[in-house]
C-alpha cells in the first residue's frame, strides 16, 4: 500500500470519527474497508470492538434555569462507560456499506439542584444508545483523491427510540507525502437538534525528525505524539467529547428532555500493544466543560431550559480496543 492509499486510508477514519464527535458519539459512524486494512499504523484509527470507562473526581457547579440563578450543585460521583461496534458487510473497490452500534452509561450521584430548583440528592444512570448504517465513496475531485462519507444514524434510551439524524462529509487530499499530510473537508449535520449544523473539517499531520508527530484532526482532537519502545506511543493534547443522554420525568408534563454537554479532555494518553489484536488506551488529565444544558426534545442545543457550568476536573480513562484488521505485532 503506498502513501496515498495509507492516507485515503487513516485520514478518512479520522475525519469520520471527527463527524461523529458532532452527532454526539463518535463511535457511531462505520469505516471503510480502506480504513481497516492500514495495517502498517499499528495504532490505527478504526477499532471494530471498543470498550472503556472513564471515572471524574467530584466537582462543583452552578446553573441556571431559563435565566434564574439555582444554589450551586455538587457532583461526587461521575463515571462512563462506553461501547461501541462497527461491520463492513459489503465491500468494493470504490466503496463501502457498513453498520455501527453503541452504548454509553452515564452514573451521576451528588447534591444537585434540578428543574425544581431546590437541592436534592441524585444517584442515578442514564442510558444512551445508537445505531447506524454508513456508506462511504472514494473518487477524484480537481484530480484529488476525495472521500465522501454518508451516515443514517437513530438513537434513544432503554426506555424508546428518540431521534433519527444524518450526517454527510466529503474530504479532499492536498497532501500525501513521508511525512506531511493534509486533508480538508466539510460536513453537514442533518440534525434539527444542533447547534453547528455545518462545519470545515481538517486533518493534519506531521512527522519530524526527533520522532515527534503533530496530529491534528479538526473538531475532534489535537495531539503531540510519539513512539515508546516497540509497542506504545504517548500523546499530549486535547480531545472533544459530546457526552448526552435523554430525559424523562423531570416536570409534571410528559416533556422528553435531552441533556447535552461539551467536554474538552486535555493530558496524557499512552497506547500500549497487548496482544497482536488487542490495544490498551489510558487517558488522564483535566477535563474543562464549558456549558452543559438541558433542552426539550423538539427544541435544539442553542434553546437550553437549563444551563450547567461546571468546575474543571480531573479524569481518567481506561479502555480496550480489538481491531482484527491491523499489524499490532508489527515492527515500527
Amino acid at each position: 500500500m503506498d502513501i496515498k492509499q495509507k492516507l485515503v486510508v487513516s485520514v478518512s477514519g479520522m475525519l469520520i470519527l471527527s463527524v461523529a464527535c458532532f452527532s454526539q458519539s463518535r463511535d457511531s459512524l462505520n469505516l471503510p474497508r480502506r480504513v481497516e486494512t492500514y495495517a502498517a499504523d499499528k495504532f490505527a484509527v478504526t477499532r471494530p470492538l471498543n470498550i472503556e470507562f472513564t471515572y471524574s473526581t467530584p466537582y462543583n457547579f452552578t446553573s441556571e434555569q431559563q435565566g434564574k440563578s439555582l444554589p450551586e450543585s455538587k457532583v461526587t460521583g461521575y463515571t462512563q462507560l462506553k461501547m461501541s461496534a462497527n461491520y463492513n458487510f459489503i465491500k468494493r473497490k470504490s466503496w463501502m456499506l457498513g453498520l455501527a452500534a453503541g452504548y454509553r452509561r452515564t452514573s451521576i450521584e451528588g447534591d444537585i439542584a434540578p428543574l425544581s430548583g431546590s437541592i436534592k440528592n441524585v444517584n442515578d444512570e442514564f442510558h444512551y444508545l445508537y445505531s447506524s448504517v454508513n456508506l462511504t465513496y472514494f473518487s477524484k475531485l480537481f484530480n484529488k483523491r476525495t472521500i465522501y462519507t454518508s451516515s443514517l444514524l437513530v438513537d434513544g434510551s432503554e426506555r424508546y427510540f428518540e431521534r433519527v439524524k444524518g450526517l454527510v462529509t466529503a474530504s479532499m487530499i492536498l497532501k500525501a507525502n513521508q511525512r506531511t499530510k493534509l486533508i480538508v473537508g466539510v460536513l453537514v449535520n442533518i440534525d434539527p437538534s444542533a447547534q453547528t449544523p455545518f462545519m470545515p473539517t481538517i486533518a493534519y499531520e506531521h512527522k519530524f525528525n526527533n520522532g515527534y508527530i503533530a496530529d491534528i484532526t479538526f473538531p475532534r482532537s489535537l495531539y503531540l505524539r510519539k513512539l515508546v519502545h516497540t509497542n506504545g506511543r504517548l500523546s499530549l493534547g486535547t480531545e472533544i467529547d459530546r457526552p448526552s443522554f435523554y430525559l424523562y420525568n423531570l416536570d409534571s408534563t410528559a416533556q422528553k428532555y435531552e441533556y447535552r454537554q461539551f467536554d474538552l479532555n486535555s493530558g496524557l494518553v499512552y497506547e500500549h500493544i497487548l496482544t497482536k489484536y488487542l490495544l490498551l488506551t489510558v487517558k488522564t488529565g483535566m477535563k474543562i466543560t464549558p456549558s452543559g444544558r438541558i433542552f426539550r426534545k423538539e427544541d435544539s442545543f442553542a434553546d437550553p431550559v437549563y444551563e450547567t457550568k461546571p468546575d474543571p476536573a480531573f479524569y481518567f480513562n481506561i479502555g480496550v480496543s480489538f481491531n482484527p484488521f491491523t499489524l499490532l505485532g508489527a515492527k515500527n
